[in-house]
Parts: structure tokens; C-alpha cells; sequence
């Protein structure tokens, strides 16, 4: 990945200035700092930041307004019909929330651009999102926007190509995370559309991001068995976890991750193994939630590093199915590449599976036994087709019982506070519950869960004219809660879902 200065996050551009910025609360939310525009070259704006703030009449806020163009909300003054039906909502919606191609970036400027047109969530969120757009896409090939699925597609590719893999989001200050690896899906969705050579022309793509994924596996040994995105388990094949490359705070979250840094010294805890637990949240998108901590009440315990995720695995194993086909119809060697599937396959159905809850859960590698948590990741082999016929009946069950509310499916069943926990439902994983369920002929219980979330966005949407970012799915008298931020409307993945799941 290359290190110009057009691809330096806003800390490291702006150093002093943006630590100023952040921790003096010039701005409520710390996301808007670094999505800010500069209006003159950083080394101008920073050379007139000493210059100034010795003044006595300085004011940092005047500064900052002046030096910078600030971002507003993506469709944040548009005025929703609550008289029409929320799939001509959503469908109204999408011009709002797609960007044009990006022009060039002012220097200094966060954005990384693309070269095609994109959709963005919506909210303060005014980037592409890499793990939404899966879900998002389902939503426009429902509404018949084949030309942007293929852009996204292919902008995607093109951050494969330009920086060595897919990061979170096209912002300098995400370049050194990815999320959730949806490429394959993406890809596979697409060639459904424009047929099976859609594989081999992505080919290369899908290649450099498993290679990204399994970086230094060849370097594993018993007395270094985890390393960058790689773990081996003993007994196991080579599996996966998340991680980052920058143990500091999230320029995006400077001011709670310092502050939480600084409240958890007398825990002992050390500050950069602290930011890089929580960056390897950010990359597996579940940002946050009690499945990472060993506390599970307790943020400053958050250990996502030494955790394999079974929904990360299984998206591997999508990804390595999906490139082992596009290697077949190119004429290229698949062997190897099969063993890897098969041993992962293996790795799936035992290391993560929990005979004496019914229901698979993450693996903690360091302690070498299943996490306690109990969330809808464990429905991942289902979804893929991995879990045996009996596996599925016990995680049948286990959801029916247990994660099955007026709302929708909740994500856990802890109520932490977290967003990614009780009492909130998320649109990505009500789909991958859904389609899971129908693979094992659980129709019932499947369609059940689908029309109490319908039901549920249907009421927010004619109640507020929004969909949202998250449900309370366990009580819709209530707002959701959890997370850094309020929650926002939109909203790219919700629509998605929607259209899908109406259809």
C-alpha cells in the first residue's frame, strides 16, 4: 500500500492541529472533523495554525470553519411521502443516496476517489461502505439498477487494484482495515445477472483479496501461531481473524478512544493493544458489540484480536468456493486451493460448533476453547450450506427461542448498551437469517421472521418518513440505543433488505 501524502489519514496530515480539533470538541461528532475539506493545502493551513492560535483572541471553532469546508448529512434535507408504500420510499431514495463518479480530491482531503458511481448509507455516513453495499445491492437489483451494482462492482476491483485490497470504506483514514470480505458474493451476484464469465473477469480481483486475507500464513508456526489476519489452530487448517495495522486511536473516534484509553490505565491495560482490539472491531463491522469483550459488560475488555470469527470463516470459504469456480472456468489449477476449502469446511463444522448450546460461536485462539456469546454470526454455516442437517435443527431452534422477537431477529443476547447487541436488529443479518433458514426448509420460521421486520420498518417509515440504521426489534414503542453516534437514517443496507425480503 503505498504512503504519499494523498493517502494519509487526517491525524497524520495535520498532526497538533487535528489532536486540537478532536479533543476540543469543535465538533460533536469526531467523524466530521476528518471528512472535512480543506480549503487551502495542509501545510498552509498548518503554518497559519501557528501563526494564530498564539493570538488572544484565537478561537479554534472560527479557524476550523474558515480553513476547512464542512460536510453536510447525505440526503439530510430530504422530505420523505409517508402516503406512498415504503418500496416507492426506498425507491425514490436511491438517487439521493448515490455520488457521481469522484473528481480528483482537494489535497488534503480524506476521500479516496472512485471512478464510478456508488451508494452511499446515508447520515454522516458519506462514503461507500464495503460490507453494506452487499446488502445494499440486493435492494438495486430488485429495483432494476443492474448499471449500479456493476459500478460498485468495479469499484471495488479498482481499490483492489490501487491499494492492494478493499478497505472499510474509500477514506484515508480507512486504509488500514478491510470488513467483512463480501467481494465473492458481490461478484457472484453479478454473474448471476451477466453470466458465468463475470467470474473469470474478476478473477485477479478475487485473487489479490484472498491473498490480502491470508497474508503471512506461510510464516505460522506452533511458537507464532497468530499473525496480521492468520491463525493456526492446532488440529485446525489456517484460520481467520480480524485485524489492523494502526494500534492508535480511530481518527474518525479520536476523543472517546482517548478517553477511554485513559480510564482504563488503572485496569492495566495497555493503549495501543486497547486501539488495535478495537480496530479489528471495525473491521469485522460489528462495532460494537459484547462478542468481542471478555467482560461482556465492559468495553475496555474488548480482546477481538485473539477471537475467530465463525461468520468471517464462512465468508472465506465463499470467497475460496467462488475462486476455485473462476479459476475452473479459466483453465487454471485448482488444486491446492481445494485442500484449503476442505480443511476450512472441516475447521467450520467442528471448531465452531457448540454441542452443548446447539449453536455455533466464535473461537477464542488464545484460550483455545468457543466464546460464551450466543449471536446471530452462528447462523453463517447455515447460510453457506455448512452445517449438517442436524446442526441446522438445533440452531433452528436455538433462534425460534431465542432470538426471535415482535421486531425481527436481535443480535445477541446481551444487553450491554452496545449497538451491536439486545435490543437492536440490523438488516444485513435479518437477510442471512432469512436465506439461512430457507436452505434448511425451515420456511415457516423463516417467512416469520421476515414479516415482523418488514412489518417493523414499515411502521417506523409511515411513523417518521425514515429507515434507519438499526431497529429495536424486542420493542418498537422504543428507539434503538448503543454506539458513538445517534442513530442514522437513510439508510443504504435497510433498503437493500427491504426490497429484497418484500420481493
Amino acid at each position: 500500500m503505498t504512503t504519499s501524502s494523498a493517502l494519509q489519514s487526517p491525524d497524520q496530515l495535520f498532526g497538533e492541529l487535528f489532536r486540537d480539533v478532536q479533543l476540543g470538541h469543535v465538533f460533536a461528532d469526531s467523524k466530521t472533523f476528518v471528512d472535512c475539506v480543506p480549503k487551502l493545502a495542509p501545510a498552509a493551513i498548518l503554518a497559519r495554525y501557528e501563526t494564530e492560535k498564539i493570538k488572544a483572541d484565537f478561537d479554534l471553532s472560527d479557524f476550523v470553519h474558515d480553513t476547512f469546508r464542512v460536510p453536510e448529512k447525505v440526503a439530510g434535507n430530504y422530505v420523505s411521502d409517508t402516503s406512498v408504500s415504503t418500496t416507492e420510499h426506498v425507491n425514490l431514495l436511491w438517487e439521493h443516496l448515490t455520488r457521481p463518479a469522484d473528481p480528483p480530491s482537494a489535497e488534503g482531503s480524506s476521500r479516496v476517489p472512485l471512478p464510478y458511481p456508488y451508494v452511499v448509507p446515508g447520515g454522516r455516513f458519506r462514503e461507500i461502505f464495503y460490507w453494506d453495499s452487499y446488502f445494499t445491492m440486493l435492494g438495486l437489483e430488485r429495483a432494476g439498477r443492474v448499471d449500479l451494482i456493476r459500478g460498485m462492482v468495479d469499484n471495488f476491483a479498482y481499490l483492489i487494484d490501487t491499494v492492494g485490497f478493499i478497505p472499510n470504506g474509500n477514506r484515508t483514514y480507512f486504509l488500514s482495515r478491510s470488513q467483512p470480505p463480501y467481494f465473492a458474493l458481490m461478484v457472484k451476484m453479478l454473474a448471476d445477472i451477466d453470466g458465468p464469465e463475470t467470474l473469470v473477469r474478476y478473477k485477479p480481483q478475487l485473487q489479490r483479496e484472498y491473498d490480502f486475507w491470508m497474508q503471512g500464513s506461510q510464516a505460522l508456526t506452533q511458537e507464532q501461531p497468530i499473525t496480521q489476519r492468520v491463525v493456526h489452530v492446532p488440529g485446525c487448517s489456517v484460520v481467520n481473524r480480524y485485524w489492523d495495522t494502526r494500534p492508535t486511536p480511530r481518527p474518525e473516534a479520536y476523543r472517546q478512544e482517548v478517553e477511554l484509553a485513559g480510564d482504563s490505565e488503572p485496569l492495566g491495560i495497555v493503549p495501543t493493544e486497547l486501539f488495535t482490539h478495537i480496530r479489528a472491531a471495525c473491521e469485522s463491522g460489528w462495532d460494537f458489540s459484547s462478542r468481542w469483550f471478555i467482560d461482556q459488560h465492559m468495553m475496555a475488555k474488548i480482546h477481538t484480536t485473539e477471537i475467530v470469527p465463525v461468520d468471517l470463516n464462512c465468508l472465506l470459504y465463499s470467497l475460496e468456493t467462488t475462486l476455485e469456480e473462476a479459476n475452473q472456468l479459466a483453465g487454471s489449477d485448482t488444486d491446492k486451493l481445494a485442500g484449503q476449502i476442505d480443511a476450512r469446511k472441516q475447521a467450520i463444522t467442528t471448531l465452531f460448533w457448540n454441542d452443548i448450546t446447539g449453536f455455533f460461536h466464535d473461537y477464542d485462539a488464545t484460550r483455545h476453547e468457543p466464546t460464551p456469546a450466543l449471536t446471530l454470526a452462528g447462523v453463517f454455516p447455515l447460510f453457506f450450506k455448512l452445517a449438517t442437517p442436524e446442526q441446522a435443527t438445533r440452531v433452528h431452534d436455538r433462534l425460534k427461542t431465542d432470538f426471535l422477537q415482535a421486531g425481527g431477529w436481535v443480535t445477541t443476547l446481551m444487553n450491554t448498551g452496545q449497538q451491536w447487541d439486545w435490543p437492536n436488529g440490523w438488516a444485513p443479518l435479518q437477510w442471512m437469517v432469512y436465506r439461512a433458514l430457507l436452505n434448511y426448509g425451515f420456511t415457516e420460521t423463516a417467512n416469520e421472521g421476515r414479516k415482523r421486520w418488514l412489518s417493523l420498518n414499515d411502521k417506523v417509515f409511515h411513523a417518521t418518513g425514515k429507515m434507519m440504521e438499526k431497529y429495536n426489534v424486542v420493542d418498537a414503542a422504543l428507539t434503538t440505543g448503543g454506539g458513538e453516534y445517534p442513530n442514522q437514517d437513510g439508510f443504504g443496507w435497510t433498503n437493500g433488505v427491504y426490497l429484497a425480503m418484500a420481493e
